[in-house]
């Protein structure tokens, strides 16, 4: 088919046949990575925005403004983590990470996180085949067995032997867990007791989940073994080497208090918004933190040629030391050129996802590593963290089946792409959010379906339907349109307001206000054609007009195409083949990019309504023991029918949302999570009252404002 297209606005697509991407000198070269997920559980819901597809989200962005952009992620394969867990399921550490590494790359795949560029594990030794995932290189996460010599071994060891060679690494003798009946020290999760500063019963031997304080096995009250909870642990010595991070303190905190405010990272436990340090660990002084442990599936320490280095035999790096060198040996894997990436701090910017939780340890325990290895790594530019993820007023269970975990999702019939755009929708960037299957139906029908969907849809069947599906003579010539127009003037200036709102955002890394952008520009594509009466009177009675209404339309349609990238890939898919037209970058203004002549594909619905009573098909199915016994069981032919009633798209609904009613929607949204998340965590009752009295009035004037 006919393509009438400027070439200027077009985005570089990686020639499959290339080789590895590289940084250039001179141009923005973005390296991105998200935290290593423990392959040693299927993660759920939280997890995943939590990290990889909030990270998947910033480097599809920086792809659409042609930017080189590696995104790097894999599977921690190495710990206690791992072993505790092989020990629970009765197999090897290898088989678990098999096992639960396919699931990892099933679930990401099907969540249409294909912007990595190299995926790996830990563990991994050799480079991979190279597949194809969407319009980028990647790498499949790996299976590649354990070897003493692969490149994460090498780069690991290589940074103990730096640490050591300027005088960071310190042999210490301490008291530690020791199992009589195992006959053995046991490392830190292979212990678990009463947490000291909170007394949460069931702490492990690293961290509290209670208070989340990281903790030394030691510390722990009545101290058990996990192999075995009737053995009795007792306190030996053990010789380890230690990280002197109060060495490194004075350069460390100089070297946050410059990235924080050269990156302008995101709030953070380390430091505040207004530049000061906050870490009680940096307040009241780093002590040395050890870097060994007494386990055999891990790293062998090097000898450091030192008179203790026979006290080292048959001891492994601490998981917390060589899990954050999974980033640069993962690159390695994925190119031999991999310092070029990670010892350029002049032409590369380190873009960093995780949770709260992960915020340590790439705000103060990675970046004092590097410092204190004495070569000029690329360290941390910007931290883009997240709150909690809850679940319909509760937590995420595995054990009690409750929430999405893994491939689950796909179960629901609800596309990977409305998916992906809940969750970023309700992506907690500053406060615990809850997951709520009446929000994310509301969504897909209220904003995805009646907004977004409906403007591409009414806008592409008028063409398909009028113009024989040909884009006709506007009289706009190639190029940014006048914001001085004298019809359209207003709506030109709205849109490239917007458009700098949305690149002001993203590049930002606030991914959810981009997402509210793109959807308030899509609402006033709407607005435009019910405000030109874009109908068949129209063509008849002022075609001249009527032309230009329906180029300017399109065009906005392929800008949406690009900014709604970054979010829901596939639905950017489906709007180019609609259009009939290859993949273009961001832009800063409203253009005529797409000229006459150009023939446009076959106009279809983005989207399907959801039946709103699924949110009780789907609260029974994922609500665990307790959703079950709650909710009346329903048969899987009526689930089916209520899903689809007639197995046909939804008819598009004419009547666009105002701004108004979109930004309240938003306003409802974020509020009903509040609420959610004070009730959660037991609030006083008249900071709770006070929350659903705004809830409330939110929804009143809502009702107004459609009632109107």
């Amino acid at each position: 088919m006919t393509q009438t297209i400027r070439e200027q606005v077009l985005r570089l697509i990686p020639d499959p046949g290339q080789s590895a991407i590289l940084p250039k000198e001179g141009e923005t070269n973005i390296l991105i990575t998200s935290a290593l997920p423990y392959c040693n559980n299927v993660p759920h819901l939280g997890n995943i925005i939590g990290s990889v597809l909030s990270a998947d989200v910033f480097s599809r962005y920086s792809r659409t403004r042609n930017r080189r952009t590696l995104y790097i992620c894999g599977t921690d394969e190495y710990g206690t983590a791992t072993e505790t867990a092989a020990l629970k399921e009765g197999v090897t550490p290898r088989q678990l990470c098999e096992k639960y590494n396919a699931l990892h790359k099933e679930t990401y795949e099907w969540f249409d996180i294909g912007q990595v560029t190299c995926l790996g594990s830990t563990s991994l030794d050799a480079p991979p085949p190279l597949s194809i995932l969407s319009d980028s290189f990647a790498y499949p996460f790996l299976n590649s067995s354990i070897h003493i010599d692969n490149l994460f071994v090498r780069i690991c060891q290589s940074i103990y032997l730096n640490l050591g060679e300027h005088d960071y690494l310190e042999k210490q003798v301490r008291d530690q867990t020791y199992c009589e009946g195992c006959q053995k020290f046991l490392a830190d999760r292979y212990v678990e007791g009463i947490c000291p500063h909170c007394s949460f019963p069931d702490a492990r031997g690293d961290q509290c989940d209670g208070c989340a304080r990281t903790l030394d096995a030691i510390d722990l009250l009545e101290p058990r073994c996990l192999i075995d909870k009737t053995h009795k642990v007792v306190a030996r010595s053990s010789s380890h080497m230690y990280f002197r991070l109060d060495k490194a303190q004075p350069q460390l905190e100089k070297w946050i208090k410059t990235s924080y405010k050269n990156g302008k990272w995101s709030p953070n436990a380390t430091i505040n918004t207004d530049g000061e340090i906050v870490d009680a660990r940096l307040k009241s002084g780093l002590r040395p933190t050890p870097v060994t442990r007494d386990l055999t599936w891990g790293v062998p320490i090097p000898p450091l040629g030192r008179e203790d280095d026979k006290e080292m035999n048959g001891k492994v790096l601490y998981v917390w030391f060589d899990a954050v060198i999974g980033y640069p040996s993962i690159t390695a894997n994925y190119t031999p050129d991999w310092q070029r990436w990670w010892l350029n701090p002049d032409n590369v910017k380190l873009y960093q996802f995780m949770g709260k939780d992960n915020v340590y340890f790439h705000t103060v325990y990675f970046p004092a590593m590097l410092l204190a290895d004495g070569r000029k790594w690329t360290t941390l530019h910007h931290i883009s963290t997240t709150e909690y993820l809850n679940y319909e007023g509760g937590k995420f269970s595995k054990s009690k089946g409750r929430g999405v975990f893994g491939p689950a999702a796909k179960e629901t019939g609800i596309p990977a792409s409305v998916w992906r755009y809940y969750l970023l929708a309700t992506r907690p960037e500053t406060a615990d959010a809850m997951f709520s299957w009446a929000d994310c139906i509301a969504a897909n029908n209220n904003v995805l379906l009646k907004n977004f969907g409906n403007f591409v849809n009414r806008a592409l069947k008028f063409v398909a339907s009028q113009y024989d599906s040909v884009i006709p003579e506007s009289g706009d010539a190639a190029g940014a349109l006048s914001p001085n127009d004298p019809l359209d003037g207003e709506f030109i200036s709205e849109v490239n307001n917007l458009l700098k709102e949305y690149i002001d955002a993203m590049e930002s890394v606030k991914l959810r206000l981009g997402l509210q952008t793109v959807m308030l520009i899509s609402n006033r594509g709407n607005g435009y054609l019910q405000a030109s009466g874009l109908n068949k009177a129209l063509m008849t009675e002022n075609p001249a007009r009527c032309a230009q209404v329906v180029s300017r339309a399109v065009n906005l349609i392929y800008v949406l195409s690009v900014l709604v990238y970054p979010f829901m890939p596939s639905t950017s898919e489906a709007i180019l083949q609609q259009l009939n037209a290859p993949a273009r970058s961001v832009p800063e203004v409203l253009s005529t990019d797409i000229l006459a002549s150009h023939r446009i594909g076959k106009p279809d619905h983005l989207f399907k309504n959801i039946d709103e009573k699924m949110e009780e098909v789907w609260k029974a199915k994922f609500g665990g023991i307790d959703g079950q016994k709650e909710v009346a069981s329903i048969s899987k032919r009526k689930a089916k029918k209520a899903a689809n009633p007639d197995g046909k798209a939804d008819a598009v609904v004419d009547g666009p949302k105002s701004p108004e009613a979109i930004t309240l929607e938003a306003k409802i949204l974020e509020q009903g999570n509040h609420v959610r998340a004070l009730k959660e965590n037991k609030a006083e009752k008249d900071v709770i009252d006070t929350a659903v009295s705004e809830l409330k009035k939110l929804k009143a004037e809502l009702v107004t404002l459609e009632n109107a």
